[in-house]
């Protein structure tokens, strides 16, 4: 079961956080996993941790924000089973304090990026008879998230996005859902308190872990097991979907 032998994954911002793990519980399963990072040191490390287990990777610098450099990614891929859309960055703020640089940066990776990989990739998956894809959104797309204003709102976007794509290819047997973490322990929470909060690191990390119902933070593997799953030919029957991988914190609080 969940086997993706001789799939073809493309995961982006596969460098570091969730989408290594992804990454790696991928190829351990059998797929061939193309790495699509701008940070190419991360994304080589990502890629040396699969080849050295006998799995297969490759590596591509670049913006996913940028279409022509994201259209020549693509056109370098002969075989294409999955798109995995994870690359973003985060940004703290409200509507009257976030600036318009800072909002527009948010919505080009987050936003645009998934809409550059997805049109590139549409049609290599037609051309395969079909495949999935699969956006990262958050449970800031589902509920208010205080000082999030333009992270909520890019992931609002991808919610939307992956439900209209589901509808527009069930012709084309393509799959589309999304996956909502909470707050998941990756580097970037790790790189987050000690910038903000150098002090109160132990305290602050406390209280961001007791935040999900479940008294934790999740695990990138928690969320790359689900991904592996959505991605599998046992989630076939599944299309249009988002699922809430948070603790409890957008049913129980």
């Amino acid at each position: 079961m969940l086997s993706l032998q001789n799939k073809k994954a493309v995961i982006t911002g596969a460098g570091s956080g969730i989408g290594r793990a992804m990454a790696v519980l991928f190829a351990k399963q059998g797929a061939e996993v193309i790495i699509i990072d701008l940070n190419d040191e991360q994304a080589d490390e990502t890629a040396a941790e699969i080849t050295s287990n006998g799995g297969q990777a490759s590596v591509f610098k670049c913006d996913v924000a940028n279409h022509q450099a994201v259209l020549s990614v693509f056109e370098q891929i002969s075989q294409l089973d999955i798109l995995v859309n994870n690359a973003g960055i985060a940004h703290i703020g409200k509507a009257d304090n976030t600036a318009e640089a800072d909002f527009d940066k948010v919505m080009s990776v987050i936003v645009k990026g998934a809409y550059n990989c997805t049109y590139a990739a549409i049609p290599k998956l037609k051309a395969n008879g079909g495949g999935v894809i699969l956006n990262i959104s958050s449970v800031a797309a589902l509920v208010g998230i205080t000082e999030r204003f333009a992270y909520s709102t890019a992931k609002g976007a991808i919610r939307a996005m992956t439900m209209s794509v589901a509808k527009d290819y069930l012709g084309d047997n393509i799959r589309c859902n999304a996956i909502s973490p909470a707050r998941v322990h990756t580097p970037f929470v790790d790189g987050f308190l000690k910038k903000n909060y150098p002090d109160s690191i132990d305290e602050m990390f406390d209280k961001l872990s007791k935040a999900q119902p479940i008294g934790r933070m999740g695990q990138p593997d928690e969320v790359a097991t689900l991904a592996l799953y959505l991605c599998s030919n046992e989630a076939a029957f599944i299309t249009g979907a988002d699922y809430p991988i948070d603790g409890g914190f957008t049913s129980l609080i």
